[in-house]
């Protein structure tokens, strides 16, 4: 337990901890999952395998409070007050990494867990589009190359697209999602225009808000971290849009259609190809302190690569499965319990 005592942890936090790890009674005794929304089902599934598959483990609690949420609560700290393991639809900044350096989480394992897709969907029966990142880009963001958005329609993005009413329901500030929204798509589209692709090197803020900020007039709307709510929503408005991860679109195939974006439809092959503009990883982090300590985690740990591969269990849940080499790579990390470094991410 050396490596607790080593970070100044608050003495109450420490203690706990290290009476979990001793074998004796302590404020937690399963595995704390937290994070993404995305990630969640998948997440859930190897929960249920982790106590399905190893006796006298209690199931561990899994939450959905978006990416961005979870890596701040995991980052916040080392003991049982503080999430084992977070989930993210994409990968933790620098400057997350760092508040979690100054918080004292200074060994994180990070896993990629298997690919998604940021799905765009409408009804069965509803809206049919056609669209690129330059057509989405020009239809939700703030400020288009710069200038205040003025598009209603569809047609007002893209002269061959219908006239009816733009209305997306989409991921919150918070969530993995959104990030993997505006680093796919926005920015694509916003790239098209060369003085603004040129902006990223003389004025980055300026350029994050012309790229990636999103119109608040109620034609964007914050479906909020329950994805399966802006399904229900599109599905009851078949003049809406939604935005979410492709495992969405999936099990969700009777009452909703893919959009196409450059003419490819968001499918499980175009995504594990990498055709589909929107395909992205899903990641894991675990606290390396917490592993002799908490009761469970360890087992979590080692559920996730035997529900890889195609025919694991997780790509009967929707996941996109990563290819062999990169499965080989990430069961190695979990097998040799590799820390990430700050030059990885730089």
């Amino acid at each position: 337990m050396r490596n607790f005592l080593k970070f100044g942890l608050i003495a109450a936090s420490t203690a706990a901890l290290a009476a979990c790890g001793g074998g004796s009674s302590s404020s937690r005794d399963s595995v704390s999952v937290t994070g993404s929304s995305t990630v969640y089902p998948f997440a859930s599934a190897i929960a249920e395998a982790t106590t399905a598959n190893n006796e006298g483990i209690k199931t561990p609690k899994v939450e959905s409070v978006g990416s961005g949420a979870g890596i701040k609560q995991f980052c916040a700290g080392v003991g049982p007050a503080t999430p084992d393991v977070a989930n993210a639809s994409r990968r933790i900044k620098l400057s997350e990494f760092e508040d979690c350096q100054k918080n004292g989480v200074t060994d994180i394992i990070e896993i990629q867990v298997g690919i998604d897709g940021i799905a765009f969907a409408a009804a069965k029966g509803g809206i049919a589009l056609k669209l690129t990142p330059t057509d989405v880009y020009k239809a939700i963001a703030a400020d288009p190359f710069g200038k205040e958005n003025t598009a209603k329609t569809w047609k007002d993005v893209n002269a061959s697209l219908p006239a009816d009413p733009i209305l997306v329901y989409g991921p919150p500030t918070t969530s993995g999602t959104r990030d993997a929204l505006a680093s796919l798509i926005l920015a694509a589209g916003c790239k098209t225009d060369a003085a603004i692709k040129a902006l990223k090197d003389t004025d980055k803020d300026k350029y994050k808000k012309v790229c990636e900020g999103v119109r608040k007039d109620n034609l964007y709307v914050d479906g909020g971290e329950e994805d399966n709510l802006i399904v229900k929503k599109v599905a009851e408005n078949n003049k809406s849009v939604g935005i979410f991860g492709f495992s969405f679109l999936e099990a969700n195939q009777d009452t909703l259609t893919g959009i196409t974006m450059n003419g490819v439809e968001p499918t499980y092959e175009n995504i594990a190809s990498g055709s589909y503009p929107g395909a992205r990883p899903l990641y894991m982090y675990v606290k390396k302190a917490h592993l002799e300590a908490i009761p469970g985690l360890k087992e979590y740990l080692n559920e996730w690569p035997k529900a890889w591969g195609t025919d694991g269990m997780l790509k009967g849940k929707g996941m996109v499965i990563s290819p062999d080499d990169v499965q080989k790579a990430n069961a190695d990390i979990i097998a040799n319990l590799t820390t990430l470094t700050a030059d990885e991410l730089k």
